[in-house]
């Protein structure tokens, strides 16, 4: 896992996974030049429990974290956990482990996701069996191609990683999809039903603010893979740009407005109430938002 200023949320994604049972396991986090108090939350519960290994560095970005947290790792298979809130459902490492062990030719399998709100309020889960996924990860178009619920949601064999090359720097973004296409070509990728992780949709998060790069990065990806499955050479990869840490920043008025519309577009038939108040965040951030302007009227209508 890679921390960069988390502080606010870190107890509960650390519990999520210092408490799973029924598997051996070394939880390795690299904090990733935190300025809020992470790398202390982290050091403290680290001097209580030898099954947490910190590593500090300055700020690189998640696929740099990453790639320093995989070549740390000595278990035989590595799991992922993102911070900010997200948390494994307690039995998650122990089935996804038993998954790999009882299919040889597998090197990754990953689970289904839930998706909540800023105050933990249910969204949606996304569920992907595994005819989907392997149908998704050989589409070689963009858009059009398909990984994992998430990100996270992924355990994968610690060897297979490694042969392929791993997480690749010039993927500071779409570093995911890049493994992911790499690993199906390396063997069986196994997709559970269950959902055994939760994820918090967040303002600022990589995929709202820099959902532009990672369609650019996701397709260079998908280039990659074409060219290899043809047998051809990839194509020279881009120098990474700019490092960025996926938080920290300032929040635009559009990105703001955005992401309260998305989350009452995903309440309104549940908890109107609640949608309301989003879509209501949402012209407060831009007035000019025509979307949350006419959900706001239908709500109104239909009470």
């Amino acid at each position: 896992m890679s921390v960069y200023n988390s502080a606010g949320s870190l107890t509960r994604t650390l519990d999520s996974i210092l408490l799973q049972e029924g598997v051996d396991f070394e939880f390795i986090v690299i904090d990733d030049g935190s300025t809020d108090g992470s790398g202390e939350i982290l050091d403290q519960r680290a001097a209580l429990d030898a099954r947490l290994v910190v590593v500090h560095q300055d700020n690189a970005g998640l696929t740099a974290a990453l790639k320093v947290g995989c070549e740390l790792a000595r278990g035989v298979y590595i799991a992922r956990q993102d911070a900010g809130g997200d948390i494994s459902m307690p039995s998650r490492l122990a089935v996804q482990l038993r998954a790999l062990e009882s299919c040889p030719e597998a090197v990754m399998v990953s689970c289904g996701t839930r998706f909540v709100g800023p105050d933990d309020e249910f969204l949606f889960d996304v569920v992907i069996s595994e005819a989907e996924l392997l149908q998704g990860l050989n589409t070689l178009t963009f858009p059009g191609v398909r990984g994992p619920s998430s990100h996270p949601s992924t355990m994968f064999k610690r060897d297979v990683y490694s042969r392929i090359g791993g997480y690749r720097p010039a993927f500071v973004v779409a570093q995911d999809m890049d493994l992911w296409l790499r690993m199906i070509e390396a063997g069986r990728c196994l997709c559970m039903t269950e959902v055994l992780y939760q994820t918090r949709y967040a303002l600022g998060s990589v995929s709202s603010r820099y959902g532009d790069r990672q369609r650019e990065y996701g397709a260079i990806a998908v280039n990659c893979a074409r060219q290899r499955r043809a047998g051809a050479s990839e194509p020279m990869l881009p120098p990474p740009p700019p490092k960025h840490a996926g938080g920290g920043m300032p929040s635009s008025s559009r990105e703001r407005a955005s992401f309260h519309y998305f989350i009452g577009c995903c309440l309104q038939q549940e908890d109107p109430t609640a949608a309301t108040e989003h879509f209501r965040e949402a012209l407060a951030a831009w007035p000019m938002h025509l979307g949350a302007r006419l959900r706001l009227l239908g709500l109104r209508w239909l009470s």
